[in-house]
């Protein structure tokens, strides 16, 4: 797939995510009181077939869309692990097409969702001090990033199984980084929100959404690949001729 290309299938598939991922909290509102649930046990078991749908869905239409992407440091850890068709100059083109897509995504929601559901609609926050949150965003891109490798690269061929195990591995981390950062582990949606409340421009936004998530990334790219490392292609050998 052309740079360009690749690019607009990211802005498209960017925008999607935030305006479905963002609509998690509604969804299960939605469904509790539909079927009279006021439990959290009950409610967080609706929330994780609602993220495991949206797995399902996302991987399908990252498929059909020639490998897009939502994530810019998912591109990132992949270079870094010398995986995938990216370049510097792709990846300098595919990012900021997930930004605008998050952007997008994040206006187009809430321009859509009444104003009385709001509240409900995910965001990252900064809930902590700047050097908090850096080290919660770094961390968690870190383990959510390995554990992608580990489970897409050396996990279960099924596609049902491996988007479970996405699933099992995602919730506890937004869960443990829920009263820290949001928590985002997504630059470009990350973005997406701060737009909308005029904060995308700060420096503490950068350090903590941009620079430690991409550090987090990286960092468990090369840690994989040491752990992991592919296997190296032998040269066939020339016959000797007598």
């Amino acid at each position: 797939m052309g740079v360009i290309k690749a690019a607009i299938a990211d802005g498209l598939l960017t925008f999607l995510w935030v305006f479905c991922s963002s609509n998690i909290g509604v969804s299960t509102y939605f469904i509790a009181s539909y079927f009279g649930i006021v439990n959290e046990i009950p409610s967080l078991f609706i929330t994780t077939l609602i993220v495991f749908v949206i797995f399902l869905v996302f991987d399908f239409l990252g498929y059909v869309l020639g490998g897009a992407g939502f994530n810019p440091t998912g591109n990132a850890a992949f270079y870094a692990a010398g995986l995938g068709d990216d370049s510097l100059v792709s990846a300098a083109v595919r990012c900021p097409a997930q930004v605008a897509g998050a952007v997008a995504g994040s206006l187009a929601l809430v321009e859509l969702m009444p104003k009385h559901y709001h509240h409900m609609l995910d965001g990252p926050a900064l809930k902590v001090d700047v050097q908090t949150g850096a080290i919660a965003e770094g961390v968690l891109t870190f383990v959510i990033t390995f554990m992608i490798f580990v489970i897409v690269l050396r996990g279960p061929e099924s596609v049902l199984l491996k988007n479970w195990l996405l699933t099992m591995v995602t919730l506890p981390l937004v869960l443990a980084g829920s009263n820290y950062t949001g928590p985002s582990m997504n630059p470009a949606n990350a973005f997406g929100w701060a737009y909308l409340s005029n904060t995308h421009k700060t420096l503490e936004h950068f350090y903590v959404y941009w620079i430690s998530p991409f550090i987090g990334a990286i960092l468990a790219a090369w840690i994989f690949r040491v752990l992991f490392p592919p296997p190296v292609e032998q040269k066939p050998q020339k016959q000797k001729r007598n």
